[in-house]
């Protein structure tokens, strides 16, 4: 006689199964589908309709399976999806309390949409509203990892000290070429087109190189992208300079004595001998008052940017900067451009879109050039700092461009040599360079630009 089988009640728990965990074989068909869209953009109908069943089966919309549907237009359905793509792929801290399998399918149907939004780019041309959901998928990527939207790629995030494990440059890539391989001459010529594009830097490099190809309408509408691109950087690198150190307290000027700058703790305590017990009353002899005053000594900062092709990013933001620079009280700012020429903007430094304008990408490296004209402006090396940008490769010319910098240093003046100056990239700097700079005392600033935001605001007020 067989055994009936035992009945479970619907709230008691199912015996441990003896195959694989459910939970990781759906999963497991979520990163198989996205591994299959992102490597051959054949439908596999099998992994689509598993997916489907898994989607549904977890309370999720079907439209996160749809590769046609932006993650704006799915929040924008399901609003409260929003949340849960903010730091949806940074390290989970919840301790080891136990996986939550459902949990982590959910998750993977999350992430999945993501990846594939931003890594399945396809091929042939592409139009000005496609760059521009790309470059809004990107922004949920740079959110579920972290990081503010525009964080990775540089401009007007830049100083978020986040690196999203290193996918800056990646993303900035995958920019570049989905605007290389679009008419951007044709969309700029309309300006309903042009209108749907977002500046980032990507766009910028690439209307910076054409700007000479472009005039009437389109020229127009390029200027306008590079003005508001300059004018968000800006506002972001003007944060970072007004949260920098601002310098020493000058105390040799006497605190002004005024109600605001009273320092009333000192005051009380160094009147204390003056407490009467019999009258319960402080009487004060003397007021304190803090120092406010810094010291303003006039300062020159000379800023060389190497304008090669390979260095628009660092270019952008260090010419932004140094305009930033230039408002500042008694800090005279000069600034100069190097190819195989080099060109003096200093009387444009106020106005980073115009020096922008003025720049023409690419060619070689020539910095003995740019040194012969960044010399004579060092008036007072003891109140100079100089910041070189550049990547140091300079093949032929490198020992004379070195000698010219240690002598600079030498004199007095406080020389920054800068590899890169963005919130992604990190770049590649000669490395016979970097040694000779770390030797000398002054080494290499690559990275974020607020490190040298910091450096600068230090030196200069």
């Amino acid at each position: 006689m067989t055994e009936e089988p035992t009945r479970r009640s619907p709230g008691a728990e199912a015996p441990s199964p003896a195959g694989p965990d459910p939970y990781d074989n759906r999963r497991q068909v979520l990163y198989w589908r996205l591994l299959a869209r992102l490597f051959d953009g054949e439908e596999q109908p099998a992994l689509e309709s598993a997916s489907l069943g898994v989607v549904e089966d977890i309370g999720l919309p079907s439209a996160l399976l749809d590769p046609g549907a932006s993650l704006d237009s799915v929040v924008q359905r399901h609003p409260e999806l929003a949340s849960e793509f903010d730091g949806l792929m940074t390290p989970d801290d919840g301790g080891d309390d136990g996986r939550d399998g459902a949990a982590e399918v959910r998750r993977a149907a999350l992430v999945s949409k993501v990846l594939l939004n931003v890594f399945s780019t396809g091929s042939g041309t592409v139009t000005a509203k496609e760059l521009a959901r790309w470059q809004s998928d990107a922004g949920w990527l740079e959110r579920a990892l972290g990081c503010p939207p525009g964080g990775l790629r540089g401009g007007r995030a830049a100083g978020a000290g986040l690196d999203g494990g290193g996918l800056g440059p990646e993303l900035a890539a995958i920019e570049g070429d989905l605007v290389g391989r679009m008419r951007l001459r044709e969309v700029l010529a309309d300006p309903a087109l042009a209108a749907q594009l977002t500046p980032s830097m990507s766009l910028i490099e690439q209307l910076l190189r054409d700007k000479g190809n472009l005039s009437g309408v389109a020229l127009a509408n390029a200027k306008s992208l590079i003005r508001r691109y300059v004018d968000e950087v800006a506002e972001v690198l003007r944060t970072q300079v007004e949260k920098a150190t601002a310098g020493e307290l000058d105390r040799s000027v006497p605190p002004k004595r005024v109600f605001r700058n009273l320092d009333l703790n000192r005051t009380i305590w160094k009147n204390l001998t003056n407490w009467s017990p019999e009258e319960e009353r402080l009487y004060v002899d003397r007021l304190y008052y803090r120092h406010t005053v810094r010291r303003t000594t006039p300062q020159r900062l000379i800023v060389v940017v190497d304008q090669s092709g390979s260095m628009v990013d660092s270019m952008v933001n260090c010419t932004i900067l140094a305009s930033i620079f230039a408002g500042l009280p008694k800090v005279d700012v000069h600034l100069i451009a190097y190819d195989t020429r080099s060109i003096d903007l200093t009387p444009w430094v106020h106005d980073p879109f115009d020096v922008l304008l003025r720049t023409n990408l690419g060619g070689g490296n020539d910095g003995p050039v740019a040194m012969a004209m960044a010399r004579p402006k060092i008036a007072e090396p003891k109140n100079t700092v100089m910041v070189w940008i550049s990547d140091f490769y300079e093949f032929d010319r490198s020992q004379p461009l070195f000698e010219g910098i240690e002598a600079v240093h030498r004199s007095g003046v406080k020389f920054i040599p800068v590899g890169s100056v963005t919130s992604s990239g990190r770049q590649e700097v000669n490395p016979w360079f970097r040694e000779r700079f770390k030797a000398l005392g002054t080494p290499v600033i690559s990275g974020h630009i607020d490190r040298l935001v910091h450096e600068l605001k230090t030196f200069l007020t």
